[in-house]
């Protein structure tokens, strides 16, 4: 059981059989053709040698298979992650040096040592420090970055920048030096692989293809711009003016590399590291959960963890660079019928094959056709609805949410992400001090209590029934008590305070000391302090103090009891908490 719980592959592997591997292989068969372009673009997007991205989609889909728990989830080069690595390896090294490979390389293996060492540990649960709407906008802004940075590849300029601006800058002095040519594969090639997203598939389907048919023809439009772009540099002699091309790929399967142990450099890498393996690992994790819920399988998000770290250390050691679980691909094994991982190993034949005996064929390819590839799949990214929906639903998120995307068009990637992380949980903290709270009363004919502003309810002038809609603790019991103090001043002729608890999960310290103060303050003025409807385990809590015992109030099981009890009150002091537990009322 043990064994299995780190090797999923023992699992699913018993009940391998024929069918499943038809449709894994075909699957792998469907991966493998989108794949191999797309692996292509993104090595360039990270500013590496094209080849990396193919070294990048074989070793680390085996190590997926082994390891990794979604059945559908495809592994390898991702924009962002690929983004992201630029802007690490490009702060320690001048990108086309051995210096920038041997950091990229290093990056991976730093990235999958911290994802494998979280997964062992169980800490899968701190990617829940990056909220959907910081997510959302740090992908948002990556996209914006990422199309931004691929227009110099489909204009044919000279062009650089960290942020947005400098790049915007950088476009637009440079945006006289436009190689005609150039920009004649380049547009139509972007135009083309737009309509093939949306278009493609009602003309194949409009032809007499079926429509599931027609879906996995369609994912092969990059292939055809690939295809036909090498034609068009070769016929009409695009490289004498002035298109670049990919050029001379190494031929073969990836080399033995090793990560740099130098400490110096890991020193330089490790944040960017860990930055990468959240987001990665986050990415991967959201796209797995989701496709494996729709066939009501389940991923366990831990062990995820140390498949995606054992998909990162093998792709270092393959001279690869970092990888993670990609989600237009993802979606593809799965709607191409992949039933188990294996489909990625098969995967990992097939871009194996191409390293071996396709590289010589793209010589011609142009740079512009890889940029537009790169364009097309980020802009799908960015969401434009996302900060409309927040704004209408929850300030405070869109906040985080903008804030996340300015950073990272203005400071870059990582701080996007550390910023946005930073404004997160500043937003929770002051969300958490800032507890709702409501006047109740009760709803006339039931035993049901509802906000006196919300609901037609009845109360009375000596009873204050508040519920607190929060667990009390260090960052708003100092909150708690000048609230109830002041809704006490407001009204002279109380008798009687009610906190109703029934969704106070905890009171720490610090949450008790302000209820001790606050049963003091009111018992000074004369007034009693009551809880109704405390959960079983706070009360457990509450006994193994004195606070009970010094109650000038009492604990009552509901707040229909504490209610109707408190209404009859005639002006005499309440019975002691032992009268009412006597009586079985807590």
């Amino acid at each position: 059981m043990m064994l299995g719980r780190y090797f999923p592959i023992l699992e699913w592997g018993r009940t391998y059989n024929r069918s499943v591997l038809t449709n894994d292989m075909m699957a792998a068969v469907i991966v493998t053709i989108m794949l191999i372009p797309q692996s292509l673009a993104y090595a360039l997007l990270a500013g590496l040698p094209p080849v990396v991205g193919l070294y990048a989609s074989i070793l680390p889909l085996v190590a997926y298979a082994i390891f990794g728990t979604s059945r559908t989830l495809a592994v390898g080069p991702v924009a962002v992650v690929s983004l992201m690595t630029a802007s690490a390896a490009g702060a320690v090294a001048a990108q086309g040096s051995a210096e920038y490979l041997e950091a990229a390389i290093t990056l991976a293996a730093i990235s999958g040592v911290m994802l494998a060492i979280l997964g062992f540990l169980r800490l899968g649960f701190l990617a829940n420090l990056l909220s959907h709407p910081v997510i959302s906008g740090f992908i948002t802004a990556s996209g914006i970055l990422i199309a931004t940075s691929q227009l110099k590849h489909v204009l044919g300029i000279k062009a650089g920048g960290d942020n947005w601006p400098a790049m915007l800058g950088s476009l637009a002095s440079n945006i006289a030096d436009i190689n005609i040519w150039t920009l004649m594969v380049g547009v139509p090639v972007t135009l083309f692989l737009f309509w093939v997203r949306k278009g493609a598939k009602p003309a194949l389907m409009a032809l007499g293809l079926k429509s599931r048919a027609a879906d996995m023809t369609a994912k092969a439009g990059p292939v055809v711009a690939v295809a036909l772009t090498i034609i068009a540099v070769m016929v009409f002699g695009l490289e004498a003016k002035g298109v670049n091309i990919v050029g001379a790929i190494p031929q073969g399967l990836p080399p033995f590399a090793l990560p740099s142990t130098d400490m110096s450099l890991i020193e330089k890498l490790w944040v960017p590291a860990l930055l990468i393996s959240i987001i990665g690992f986050v990415e991967s994790v959201s796209v797995a959960q989701t496709l494996a819920a729709k066939r009501r399988q389940r991923i366990a998000p831990d062990q995820e963890l140390i498949g995606l770290g054992a998909s990162n250390i093998a792709s270092a050691f393959s001279g690869g660079y970092p990888v993670t679980g990609g989600f237009a691909r993802s979606v593809v094994n799965f709607d191409a019928g992949a039933e188990t991982p294996a489909a990625g190993a098969y995967t990992a034949v097939g871009i194996a094959l191409a390293s071996l005996f396709l590289t010589p064929l793209l010589f011609n390819l142009p740079i512009a056709t890889l940029a537009a590839t790169i364009i097309v799949a980020v802009l799908s990214l960015v969401d434009l609805k996302t900060p409309g929906q927040l704004w209408r639903y929850s300030k405070a998120d869109f906040a985080a949410h903008v804030a996340t995307i300015g950073i990272t068009l203005l400071a870059g990637v990582e701080m996007g992400v550390i910023a946005g992380v930073g404004v997160g949980l500043l937003l929770y903290l002051w969300r958490a001090s800032r507890p709702h709270a409501a006047i109740v009363g009760r709803v006339p004919e039931t035993e049901h209590f509802r906000n006196v502003e919300r609901h037609s309810v009845f109360t009375v002038p000596h009873v204050l029934s508040i519920r607190i809609d929060e667990s009390l603790t260090y960052l708003n019991a100092r909150w708690l008590e000048e609230y109830v103090l002041e809704r006490v001043a407001e009204r002279p002729q109380l008798r009687h305070v009610i906190l109703m608890c029934s969704a106070v999960n905890e009171i720490d310290a610090s949450g008790l000391e302000s209820l001790e103060a606050i049963n003091h303050r009111l018992g000074d003025g004369g007034i009693g302090l009551h809880l109704s409807e405390v959960k079983g385990p706070v009360t457990d809590r509450l006994k193994r103090t004195h606070f009970l015992e010094e109650l000038n109030g009492n604990l009552y099981l509901s707040q229909d009891r504490a209610f109707a009890d408190l209404m009859k009150d005639t002006g005499e002091p309440a019975p002691p908490v032992d009268h009412y537990l006597a009586r079985g009322m807590i």
